[in-house]
């Protein structure tokens, strides 16, 4: 079997970590060599496969009083050393500065770099310093994998040429849940408290919900990432004197039985690339409005009106309208709720990662055609 090198800035709880630990365990399964590159331990990461290695690449500690063009440099050499020293049959970078760092330390080594894009291009693949480094290292790539067109569209035809749109695997604990036989009156949302995923308009548009249903709660579940979110939330709640029917609820590791007992599913981010807790909720049958998030991450998997409701972002009216329908027309919700479970049969992870499979595999036969 082949040799896989990821690679990505650390394991800390985040989409595109859910993703590489996930992929990461499941080759190894496959009895894959698996290497996991990082810059960085986090205090609270997703776990490996003990099978799995993890090789830190990062700056050491003699490093730390150096400056910043310096760090640069010493990421990529000490990245590029283990490149060398392991040399692995493809390395997949996944992230911003990581598919910068991995295709920069490649520079003259026979191994494929395959990049990720995993959120919006548009604030994250725009800036002056992108439209340097993109021309000159993206051409470098042996491929790119997406998670939507509008993510790909946005690249240059050369990249989208050599590319692929994969989903991102969902753990199968996710998958076959039973239905509740009852629904709790209750609102949830799953993800970190930060601010793109827009939790205060979602509280917004709760309260034109609870006065009409003054029955139902809200619980938000997911850890702070300290940007500020978590404040900015608690000080809603207190205005509002809300506390006794919208509760921050903190990381859990049990949705899979926490959030089929609620009646609706709300997603409220203003830009994702493909939301895992939206894709986690899909999978657990519940009824679901969602923001028509850019790059299309939302609209990719949900047809609206089929497996569930999608509304403009940051329009909290909206959001409250979307939420009312479902609680007012049960039979309406728990349809969405059994054609989103479908996309499990998709998200999988013997599906996803036979995707990923059949993709590296052309990409390390390809290059081995080629030297």
């Amino acid at each position: 079997m082949h040799k896989i090198m990821f690679h990505l800035n650390s394991l800390e709880q985040g989409g595109a970590e859910r993703v590489v630990s996930n992929l990461a365990n499941q080759f190894v399964r496959e009895n894959y060599e698996v290497l996991v590159t990082t810059q960085w331990q986090g205090e609270d990461e997703f776990q490996l496969d003990h099978r799995v290695r993890r090789i830190h690449v990062g700056l050491k500690e003699q490093d730390e009083g150096k400056n910043r063009i310096a760090k640069v440099l010493l990421r990529i050499k000490y990245l590029r050393k283990c490149i060398k020293d392991e040399n692995p049959d493809i390395v997949i970078a996944f992230a911003h500065k990581a598919n910068y760092r991995a295709l920069t330390a490649a520079i003259g080594m026979k191994v494929p770099v395959v990049i990720s894009i995993r959120t919006d291009p548009i604030g994250h693949y725009d800036s002056l310093l992108d439209k340097i480094q993109i021309p000159l290292l993206f051409p470098r790539a042996a491929g790119c994998v997406f998670q939507t067109e509008g993510q790909r569209d946005f690249f240059p035809e050369y990249l989208q040429k050599k590319s692929r749109i994969i989903l991102n695997p969902v753990n199968d604990k996710y998958i076959n849940v039973s239905k509740p036989e009852t629904r709790e009156k209750t609102v949830v949302q799953s993800g970190r408290l930060v601010d793109f995923k827009n939790q205060p308009m979602l509280l917004q548009a709760f309260f034109q919900v609870h006065e009409k249903h003054p029955e139902y709660d809200l619980k938000i579940y997911g850890p702070d990432s300290f940007d500020g979110t978590k404040e900015i939330l608690e000080g809603i709640i207190k205005e509002n004197h809300a506390e006794s029917f919208i509760h921050l609820m903190g990381g859990s590791d049990e949705l899979e039985k926490q959030l089929p007992k609620a009646s609706v599913y709300a997603f409220s981010s203003d830009w994702e690339g493909m939301p895992n807790a939206l894709l986690e909720a899909m999978a657990l049958g519940m009824p679901i409005v969602a923001t028509d998030c850019p790059c299309g991450g939302p609209r990719t998997v949900i047809t609206d009106g089929v497996n569930g409701l999608l509304v403009p972002i940051k329009d909290e009216q909206a959001m409250a309208e979307g939420i009312n329908r479902l609680i007012e027309d049960r039979e309406l919700a728990e349809r969405l709720g059994e054609n989103a479970r479908k996309i499990g049969e998709k998200i999988n992870g013997v599906s996803i990662i036979a995707e990923w499979r059949d993709y590296i595999e052309e990409i390390i036969s390809k290059n081995s055609e080629g030297q």
